[in-house]
């Protein structure tokens, strides 16, 4: 970057800070803002900021910020209370995530049947987790009830990590046909995750022991724990890019590795981890924007929106309903659950990952950021004007709910009698 993109940038980031809350009465996020700025100050349009997404660099910060992210997500996750109860996040994640991606893999094998099954499952494994970040500044005030929006963070903050490990077998199948491997792809993509979650493993267990130790016996200052929880997360990335493993899937094991052992104590350190991923978000969002979001406009792919559309609606909605049938859930809270997973950072960053995989794997790289940029603007623009609504529409119908509605209960989790399948 060019000190003329470095003063752009941070001045877009300025502004939007001096007007954040005046720019959220009106349902405008930080991601919107960055987006349609980078748009405007972009090669296509103004041609003040030039970063083009295949800079060195670009895809590096793209796997930390997504590491730092799928990190502090699972370190803060209470594994023994999600064991102790199979509730709404189990559902979504172990049965409403496959759903996606075999729906989302349906609809674009249909709609591309040219570039073969391995794609359409990797753009259905790329487009299937949510991003809570978009959601919540719909669904987390008074109109959604708390333990849905706790619902909706837990399967935000780990179907990212779930995906990661389906995009890597499934860029493996889609360049099989470019460039075959000599053990076959299935091997070859397994040994890459294997050797992630042996390398995540390891640094998590004994960073998270040592972590613990110090804590226990007051050897450390909170001060000193956020730095080296970022300095954790930092070394299980460069530990597994250093020896050839796939860097998402060891920073997501990494994070429950290191939750389990400390008991998921350190909210404060791996909140400091997950403010610095999403520090480096704000470059991500401005890049898409800048090199991806006017070219797929004048493009204007039939194809690639109609897919965006039934994978914002359908492919989210109907394995959602499914996941949670048997769960004692109102009707109108499904339809409000399976409308509030907007699609957004992670998917971006695992369309860079994916695209410089693929990279001279043609036309396959080319169609993968039209049609997952298509996904990813859409959902920014129409999260945003319908969230607000739909959440007052769900607010008013539950003011009529009796006290002991499952959605209003306190507890995170339903009851044993709501939560059998």
């Amino acid at each position: 970057m060019s000190d003329q993109d470095w003063i752009l940038f941070l001045l877009i980031v300025v502004l939007y800070a001096v007007f954040a809350g005046w720019l959220g009465r009106f349902s405008v996020t930080m991601p919107m803002v960055l987006v349609v700025a980078g748009a405007l100050t972009g090669p296509d349009v103004l041609g003040l900021i030039d970063i083009p997404t295949s800079a060195a660099g670009v895809e590096r910060v793209a796997e930390v910020t997504l590491s730092l992210l799928l990190f502090a997500d699972a370190a803060a996750l209470d594994l023994g209370r999600l064991r102790h109860h199979a509730g709404l996040a189990g559902r979504l994640l172990l049965i409403g995530l496959p759903l996606t991606v075999m729906l989302g893999a349906f609809a674009a094998f249909a709609l591309y049947p040219a570039l073969g099954l391995g794609f359409a499952l990797l753009v259905a494994a790329i487009l299937a987790p949510s991003d809570a970040a978009l959601a919540m500044p719909t669904a987390g005030d008074r109109h959604v009830p708390v333990r849905i929006q706790r619902v909706l963070r837990i399967e935000s903050g780990l179907n990212d990590g779930l995906a990661a490990p389906l995009v890597a077998l499934f860029v493996a199948l889609t360049l099989e046909g470019h460039r075959p491997r000599e053990n076959g792809w299935l091997l070859d993509a397994l040994s890459h995750v294997g050797l992630a979650v042996v390398v995540g493993a390891a640094v998590g267990l004994v960073g998270g022991g040592l972590f613990a130790a110090a804590v226990t016996n007051h050897w450390t200052t909170p001060v000193a724990e956020r730095f080296g929880n970022l300095a954790l997360a930092l070394g299980i990335f460069w530990a597994s890019h250093a020896v050839g493993a796939n860097v998402l899937v060891a920073a997501f094991v990494g994070g429950l590795a290191f939750g389990a052992v400390t008991h998921s104590r350190l909210h404060g350190a791996t909140e400091f981890t997950e403010i610095a991923g999403t520090i480096f978000s704000i470059f991500i969002w401005t890049v898409f924007g800048a090199n991806l979001v006017v070219p797929i406009l004048r493009a204007a792919d039939a194809r690639a929106v109609v897919f965006a559309i039934f994978a914002l609606t359908l492919v989210r909605m109907i394995p959602v309903a499914l996941s949670l049938v048997g769960s004692g859930l109102r009707p109108d809270t499904v339809l409000v659950i399976g409308w509030l997973g907007p699609r957004g950072l992670p998917s971006i960053i695992l369309m860079l990952v994916a695209y410089e995989a693929l990279h001279g794997a043609e036309p396959e790289a080319s169609t993968l950021t039209t049609v997952v940029s298509w996904a990813i603007v859409m959902s920014l623009l129409f999260h945003a004007l319908t969230g607000p609504v739909l959440t007052r529409w769900y607010a008013r119908r539950l003011e009529t709910a009796p006290p002991d509605t499952p959605e209003l209960l306190p507890q995170l989790e339903l009851p044993a009698d709501y939560s059998q399948g």
